[in-house]
């Protein structure tokens, strides 16, 4: 199992093209907000661009990489710069069923993807499934919603959770 340590810490930093990229998108959507792309911000976008699409962090994941990697950011920050990138839309927000939320890059190569999630550990796997999609095209067309994306969050036990716990006898 890769960590999220482990992978943040083996992915090389984005080359300075894709992050201007970025940087760019953001700041133009800042700016017609009236904010503007602070330092914090620029942190918390440069972390996931770095460790790219497919982990999700919560945000004392994201508050705990920055700090290791010397890069000071409240929490509090952290809280407010993660629900702005998912309202800007460079952010996915995956809510967990135990009230936590964990957040991944935003991608155009798999926009309606799912998860597989751990209810003991926490640990998040993504798959596709076509016969996912297409039962929720036809829920909205026989209701009459517009469908705008599609997503399943499936609770479940990783195969390490399923071990029974070996007791030893002193």
């Amino acid at each position: 199992m890769v960590t999220v340590e482990k992978r943040c810490n083996e992915v090389a930093l984005p080359s300075s093209s894709s992050l201007a990229r970025f940087h760019g998108q953001l700041e133009v959507g800042l700016h017609h907000g009236g904010r503007r792309l602070t330092p914090q911000r620029r942190r918390v976008l440069d972390l996931f661009e770095s460790i790219g699409s497919g982990i999700h962090l919560s945000a004392e994941e994201v508050h705990h990489q920055l700090l290791e990697a010397k890069l000071r950011v409240s929490l509090a920050t952290i809280y407010r710069t993660l629900r702005l990138l998912v309202d800007m839309g460079f952010l996915h927000e995956l809510e967990m069923s135990e009230g936590g939320h964990r957040f991944e890059l935003a991608s155009h190569d798999t926009p309606d993807h799912h998860h597989l999630v751990c209810v003991s550990c926490g640990r998040t796997e993504e798959f596709e499934s076509e016969q996912v999609l297409d039962a929720g095209r036809a829920a909205a067309e026989r209701i009459g919603f517009q469908l705008l994306e599609s997503t399943l969050n499936v609770r479940a036990l990783c195969p390490s959770c399923q071990r029974p716990s070996v007791i030893s006898s002193a």
